[in-house]
């Protein structure tokens, strides 16, 4: 399989006033093309710092980060942006859908962002909501969606420009523990599909025996179960 993430000693430090706290000490990571990878770990535990550098969200203090071969580490604002448009979709534990508007237009946004034809962009959001299991939502607000549905049309939205790989950051984190199950397993539906993704979690319970590599960040240290 290809490789598409490497990190190589990642670190990262905050400033405290006087102290520095160390969130990451040493992170080494390979993500492969189609691969399905969970990190779990308590809140606080560095997993949002952690998918924050690697969609060029945030940088290290120390290391390395490759994207499909290419350290990134020195790039300009400017490119990470772009590469980080291009290449990463983006599912948070909070749905971030704009309020005004519908699930559908909330799925088309990053097509139209791009300047994709609305035309185009409609069809592609409607294939995709119905992917999802929300055939016949389309137009309903999130105001008129669970909080399940919700993060389905989060998950559409991060799907839609065809991204490389998928990173869910805590996405069932402000689910109950039916609707979380039934996310868990859209993911595995969309990774059986070809797609890659990286989930981080706090709950163990929920992705333990389903066959994907896990790894636990615990102490800044991140280590393979």
């Amino acid at each position: 399989m290809e490789n598409i993430i490497k990190l190589n000693n990642v670190r990262k430090e905050f400033k405290k006033g006087t102290n520095v706290v160390e969130v990451l000490n040493g992170v080494d990571l390979t993500i492969d093309q189609g691969e399905l990878i969970a990190i779990i770990g308590p809140s606080g535990s560095g997993k949002t710092t952690l998918l924050q550098i690697i969609g060029l969200l945030d940088r290290p203090t120390k290391g390395d980060l490759f994207v499909k071969g290419e350290n990134q580490i020195d790039l300009t604002d400017k490119s990470r942006s772009r590469l980080r448009n291009q290449f990463f979709g983006f599912v948070y534990q909070f749905h971030h859908l704009i309020n005004e508007f519908s699930a559908l237009e909330n799925t088309m946004m990053p097509l139209l962002v791009r300047n994709e034809k609305i035309k185009d962009a409609k069809s592609i959001a409607h294939k995709l909501l119905s992917s999802v299991g929300l055939e016949g939502r389309e137009h309903h607000k999130p105001h008129e969606l669970s909080g399940g549905e919700c993060q389905r049309v989060a998950v559409a939205r991060a799907l839609v420009a065809s991204p490389n790989i998928i990173l869910a950051d805590e996405p069932t984190g402000n689910l109950d523990p039916v609707a979380s199950f039934e996310l868990v397993r859209l993911l595995e539906t969309i990774h059986e599909t070809g797609a890659t993704i990286l989930m981080a979690s706090h709950n163990y319970n929920l992705i333990k025996g389903r066959g994907r590599p896990i790894y636990e960040l615990k102490d800044g240290i991140l280590r393979g179960r």
